[in-house]
This record gives structure tokens, C-alpha cells and sequence, in this order.
């Protein structure tokens, strides 16, 4: 009863923070609506002929309640502020490893080198299928999930499958740390590269001590890579701009529908270095904080943007405290580089279903950096200095993010008792074909929207007592062949992905940065750029 009366508060609240904010609802009308639904669930309750369970009906309309907002504006269980703090702080209690949930069993995607995981022996691929004796089969993702957790230097008991074979582990719990920049190093003589992946409390820290270190190893020109970063803290983006421009600069402008939700953003402190040579390097997957860090010091001229235009989220959240611990976090404001771009790509105001418009499409607004360059908002950041890459097909997309990925790497690793020196390895050519002939033999692997949709047809065509096995069969082999097929477009950007899968494998995720400043592409381009003093300053100028 707690429960649904939590939930009950929680949709009158939304409610009300749409009153308090919304100039154009009517007050009356909302009110009203909230009655009629109140009434309503009151009825359902007490006389429906079957029992309706409250709590899942509550779910279900604050879920379609929010449904047609945008994505990041969320309502936060209990459980889910917890595990947001966690993000946002930058530690939680486990055992040290990403894990996915599949068919009731979770399989291990990536061990987290020097913690528990690691130091206990568990390796990626591994099928989690019991938790202190409790088998995992029969329960929920998120029962399954919470099993895990515990307090630091609590034991855990985990029965799993490794290559066929049951096997037993007892692991400790412990505080594992996020680290906000996982990797930096000296590329050469003069360079320095950071990997930067989170916008948490821990990041401009981070970024201050990881320049510091690589400045006493003699660095004289630097390269921060916010590649997959999906942003996080708007107050660490200042800072970390504010090591590379002067004090009482601005940084970033919101603006909400409130006043006392807008803000000027500007640097307080004095900069650790404003001459260092500087490249921010972006991809289709920066956003928020990275897009407010890569768009300021472009603005200001201060850093060569290098990669590919990146996601195109100019929105700001703020989380609004709700009854019993729970949380709504919603959309308040967007938000302005300093020359004045709004760089948010998506309407999320006029959607229609599925479609959602991009602001682009209606044309983009030319704006001036602080040395006149022209640069543009609607659609994210876009590079100064962009690196050719071809269009990624839907079917590598799917690919990328696949299970097929990972269970390939996992035959591998067991296949291949060392790959060498980290620095060196290369897959052999042939390596492509191999994998497209093991997807073939892995259909399920990945799959398209297409594949699934056709399951399903094929499903209902059963219930209808229509047969067309045959006449499926057939098409799903041409969907699969073209599936397949496809992947050649981009055999390059594959292989360079799958090799990082393999390296971590062994290597974990330092190794994968050590292969990165080797071979990979962007990296590599924004050296010779840093040491192309010329070229940098036309760019800039």
C-alpha cells in the first residue's frame, strides 16, 4: 500500500511541477483530468472482477505520462536515485564487471582490471547462472541485477558456464571506482593523450592531475579524447574549460522557462595553461558536457575540434526531489555555447509518434567564433578538422552493439593463448571473412529491426494457422545474405572494433588505449596536426 500510495504522489507531483512550470495549461483542466484519472484507478480497484495489481498500473501511467517528452526526462524509483548517485559520484559497491541480462542469465562483457572480478578469476564471456545458490533462470533482470550488490567487503557466491563447463567463484564486493579518465600518456616526445569518458564529480580532477602528470613527463601539445562520452555534470565542463581560457570567461548560457533557472556559466579560476596547443577529439556519440566543452573552446578559438560531428544534445536536466526517495529528473533548460549556438538536433516539442524532426532540417543559423570563423548550431558540433569515414550501414550499426561482437572475441580469446606485444597486433586479414562466416552460423547474433519484425509475423501467421515456414525460411536467408553482404561497407571501421574486443580480452581496457594510440585513425591525424604548427594556427585563424 506504501507503494502505490508513493506512485499515486508521484503522478500528482509530475502533475504539478506541469502546473507550476507550464504558462500555457490551463489550471483548471489539469485538475480535472487528475480527478477523473484518480476516480477512475479508485474504481478499478475496488470492483474490477479480477485482482489488477496497483503498482504495475501506476508504473504504466507514469510511464505513458512521460513517454512523450524527451528521453532524458525520467521518473527515479528508490532503486534508481541510488544507482544514479552512484553515476554521478563516481563509485559504487560490486564486483568490478559490465554485465548484460540474457534469458535470465547474466554473461560478462568486460572485467575491470584489479578488481574483484579480475583478482578472482572471471573472464569475459562468462554465464552467471546462480547467485548465492539462487538460480537466476526464473527471476527478473532487475531481482537478478540487485543480487549482485552488497556491501563492500561483503562475499558473493556466483556459479557460472565458461565454455560449457560449470564452474564456481566466490568473489568479494568491494568499492569500485569510475574513473572519469581511465588513460592518458605521453604519445611521443612532445604530445600527450588523455581518454576522458565521464563527466562525474571525480572528472575535472581527473583532467587536472592527468595534465599535470603528462606536463612533468615534458609534454608541450595535448589531445582529449571525449569520443563515447555521454557527458554528465554541466559544473565539471566549466572547470575543465576553464583550465585552458582566462578567468570570467563565459562558458555556457541556459535558458529555461523559469528566470531563476537560466544561468551564466562563467570561469572563475585562473587557467592552467591558455598557449598549450589543444585538439578535443568528438564523434556521433559526444554529448551534453562534451559538446559544452568541445563547443566553448571552439568558440573561443582555443582548441582544434578533430573527429566527426558529434550527437546533438543541447538539453539540460535537473532532478526535482519527490515523495518516499523517489526523483523526477526533468528537462528545465538548453543551452547556449558562448557564441550562441543551441547545438540540440532534435525536436522533441513537435514529434509526431515515432517521427521526431530534426531542427536542421528547417536550415541552420550561421554564428562567429571570437576570430570570426563561421560555425553553426542545430545539429551538433561540428570538427574543425573532420576525419573521412563512410557512413555506417543500419547493419553495422546493429553490429557494433551486438552480442555477435563479443562471442566472437570470447572464441577467440579461448583459441588463442597470446596475441603478443599489445602495440603490434594487427588481426590478420582473413580474420573479416572468418567473422562474417561465424555470423552466418550465428544468425541470432545480431539482428535487424526487419528480422525481429518478421519473427514476429511469423508468429502470428502460426496462431492463424497459416503456413509459410518455406516462404519464410527463403526471405529470412536473402535478409541474412543482404545483412551480411552489407557489412563490407564498412570493413575497416569492423575490424578496427573487433580488434579492441579481442585486445581487452587480454589486456583489459588500458590495453585497449595502448592499441588506440597505435593504430587508431582520429589519434593518429590529430598528431600530425599538432605537429604542423602552421596548419594548426590556420585553422584557429
Amino acid at each position: 500500500m506504501k507503494n502505490l500510495k508513493n506512485k499515486l504522489t508521484v503522478l500528482f507531483l509530475i502533475a504539478a511541477i506541469s502546473i507550476s512550470v507550464s504558462y500555457k495549461s490551463d489550471f483548471f483542466e489539469i485538475a480535472k483530468q487528475i480527478e477523473i484519472y484518480t476516480t477512475l484507478f479508485k474504481e478499478l480497484n475496488l470492483y474490477y472482477v479480477d485482482e489488477i495489481n496497483p503498482a504495475e498500473v501506476m508504473d504504466k501511467a507514469i510511464e505513458n505520462t512521460l513517454a512523450n517528452l524527451d528521453p532524458y526526462t525520467k521518473f527515479y524509483d528508490e532503486q534508481g536515485v541510488i544507482n544514479a548517485r552512484i553515476s554521478a559520484e563516481g563509485a559504487y559497491g560490486g564486483i568490478g564487471a559490465s554485465i548484460v541480462y540474457r534469458n535470465g542469465n547474466l554473461i560478462i562483457r568486460e572485467i575491470f582490471e584489479d578488481n574483484p572480478a579480475h583478482k578472482s578469476g572471471l573472464k569475459v564471456g562468462d554465464e552467471i547462472i546462480e547467485i548465492n545458490n539462487t538460480i537466476l533462470k526464473d527471476q527478473t533482470e532487475e531481482i537478478v541485477r540487485s543480487l549482485l550488490k552488497g556491501l563492500p567487503n561483503s562475499m558473493v557466491n556466483l556459479k557460472l558456464k565458461r565454455q560449457n563447463q560449470e564452474m564456481s567463484f566466490e568473489v568479494a564486493r568491494e568499492t569500485v571506482e569510475i574513473d572519469a579518465v581511465p588513460f592518458y600518456q605521453m604519445i611521443d616526445d612532445e604530445v600527450g593523450y588523455i581518454a576522458f569518458v565521464k563527466f562525474n564529480r571525480k572528472a575535472s580532477d581527473q583532467v587536472k592531475n592527468a595534465i599535470e602528470d603528462l606536463k612533468s613527463q615534458g609534454m608541450q601539445k595535448l589531445i582529449i579524447d571525449v569520443r563515447h562520452n555521454p557527458g554528465g555534470l554541466l559544473n565539471e565542463a566549466v572547470e575543465i574549460v576553464n583550465f585552458f581560457i582566462p578567468n570570467n570567461k563565459v562558458v555556457v548560457t541556459t535558458r529555461a522557462k523559469l528566470d531563476k533557472w537560466s544561468n551564466t556559466y562563467k570561469t572563475r579560476k585562473e587557467p592552467l595553461d591558455i598557449d598549450i596547443p589543444l585538439t578535443i577529439l568528438i564523434d556521433e556519440r559526444s554529448a551534453s558536457a562534451s559538446e559544452i566543452l568541445a563547443g566553448a573552446l571552439q568558440d573561443y578559438d582555443r582548441a582544434v575540434i578533430v573527429g566527426n560531428r558529434s550527437f546533438g544534445k543541447g538539453l539540460v536536466q535537473r532532478s526535482r526531489k519527490l515523495s518516499y526517495g523517489t526523483q523526477l529528473k526533468l528537462t528545465i533548460s538548453k543551452y547556449y555555447t558562448p557564441s550562441g549556438r543551441c547545438i540540440q538536433e532534435l525536436d522533441y516539442t513537435n514529434r509526431k509518434g515515432d517521427s521526431i524532426p530534426k531542427f536542421s532540417d528547417g536550415g541552420v543559423n550561421e554564428f562567429k567564433t571570437e576570430n570570426g570563423r563561421i560555425v553553426f548550431d542545430g545539429g551538433g558540433i561540428a570538427p574543425d578538422f573532420k576525419i573521412d569515414i563512410p557512413e555506417k550501414t543500419e547493419a553495422t550499426k546493429r553490429l557494433l552493439v551486438s552480442d555477435g561482437m563479443y562471442n566472437y572475441a570470447t572464441e577467440y580469446y579461448y583459441n588463442h593463448t597470446t596475441i603478443g606485444e599489445v602495440s603490434k597486433f594487427e588481426l590478420e586479414k582473413k580474420e573479416f571473412e572468418l567473422f562474417r562466416e561465424y555470423l552466418k552460423e550465428h544468425p541470432k547474433s545480431f539482428q535487424l529491426n526487419s528480422e525481429k519484425y518478421f519473427d514476429e509475423a511469423l508468429d502470428k501467421a502460426e496462431k492463424d494457422d497459416l503456413s509459410i515456414d518455406a516462404v519464410y525460411q527463403e526471405l529470412q536467408e536473402n535478409i541474412q545474405n543482404e545483412k551480411i553482404a552489407a557489412l563490407s561497407s564498412n570493413k575497416e571501421e569492423i575490424i578496427a572494433a573487433l580488434t579492441l574486443k579481442i585486445v581487452n580480452q587480454y589486456y583489459y581496457r588500458n590495453g585497449e588505449y595502448q592499441h588506440k594510440m597505435n593504430f587508431d585513425k582520429t589519434i593518429k591525424e590529430a598528431v600530425v596536426l599538432l605537429q604542423n604548427q602552421e596548419k594548426y594556427n590556420d585553422i584557429l585563424n
